[in-house]
């Protein structure tokens, strides 16, 4: 399979080579996956005031900086390796390397130059914990995920989700210096959170990933044990969320939005799980993508805002 991707890799960089020189600010913009980057800036934001040692705003915007360029850097990465099934697949055929705007070559430098970047000023002006658990981050996104796991296992979003539930964690010992239970637990709501959220949009793109030879679990296993999957896990992630309010590392405000949307995020799943074919399966996996980002989006704001005004 890797002799494949290789040949596959290079067809797309002598596409590129030719078109060489297109390439925009919005193109470099693009290979950050902005989206993906504005996620990790939230959750890492959280992990830095909920930390318990005042940290001055310089500090602090460089932390979230260093972060923020970090996670550029493993998607810039990631697309550098995934070029040739970008290409294939629809949903990320218009990407910059697979639309010839940027070459292979140029991704590769980018994202070495900007990992380089964000863990040496995070060491250097901020503390060697942050910068090595950074720097551990984008290894495990772009060597243990998007090199090894993507490609060869249906447990791929599984192991390799772990990278994504980071950003906290980094930031929380950006602020302290030193690590706790706090900043473990909500690296563990969102390495559970993972794998519903992006087996809900592998279902109705279960032909985009086959097409592409990636063996995400709809095409390995087949919809009816992602859905069971995607209950199973909700399951375990729900309870999970509403935790910290229960230990007292959140407050009443949390403990009232991790429910009631926990309820949610459960009930759509029971949906997802329920309805197996036709238009309705895939209105319903739709409907667990989208409200699963808000789900999280919900729980970290509560603790941010809880975090902010005290007594909310």
């Amino acid at each position: 399979m890797m002799s494949d991707v290789s040949v596959s890799l290079n067809k797309t960089a002598g596409a590129s080579d030719i078109a060489g020189g297109m390439a925009s600010p919005g193109d470099f913009l693009a290979l950050l996956k902005p989206r993906v980057m504005s996620l990790v800036i939230f959750t890492a934001l959280v992990g830095l005031v909920r930390a318990p040692d005042h940290v001055h705003p310089v500090i602090a915007f460089t932390a979230l900086l260093c972060i923020a360029v970090g996670a550029g850097a493993a998607g810039a990465l990631n697309m550098w390796w995934d070029a040739d099934i970008d290409a294939i697949m629809s949903r990320t055929s218009r990407r910059p390397i697979p639309a010839g705007r940027i070459t292979p070559g140029e991704c590769l430098a980018f994202g070495l130059t900007l990992a380089c970047f964000s863990v040496g000023v995070l060491g250097l002006l901020v503390n060697v914990l942050s910068a090595a658990l950074l720097a551990f981050t984008i290894f495990f996104y772009v060597v243990i995920y998007t090199i090894w796991l993507k490609r060869s296992t249906p447990q791929n979003i599984v192991i390799g989700g772990a990278s994504g539930a980071f950003p906290p964690m980094v930031a929380w010992a950006a602020a302290s210096g030193s690590l706790s239970l706090e900043p473990i637990l909500l690296v563990a709501i969102i390495f559970f959170w993972t794998p519903p959220h992006f087996w809900a949009l592998a279902l109705y793109r279960a032909d985009d990933y086959a097409r592409a030879g990636v063996p995400m679990l709809p095409v390995t296993a087949g919809g009816d044990e992602t859905r069971r999957q995607i209950l199973l896990y909700t399951l375990f992630l729900v309870p999970l969320a509403i935790s910290p309010a229960l230990i007292g590392y959140a407050g009443i405000a949390y403990a009232v939005v991790s429910t009631v949307t926990g309820a949610g995020m459960l009930w759509l799943a029971i949906n997802v799980y329920r309805k197996r074919t036709g238009d309705d399966a895939v209105r319903a996996a739709r409907k667990l993508f989208g409200f699963s980002i808000l789900y999280l989006f919900l729980l970290f704001a509560t603790l941010l805002v809880e975090a902010v005004i005290p007594g909310v």
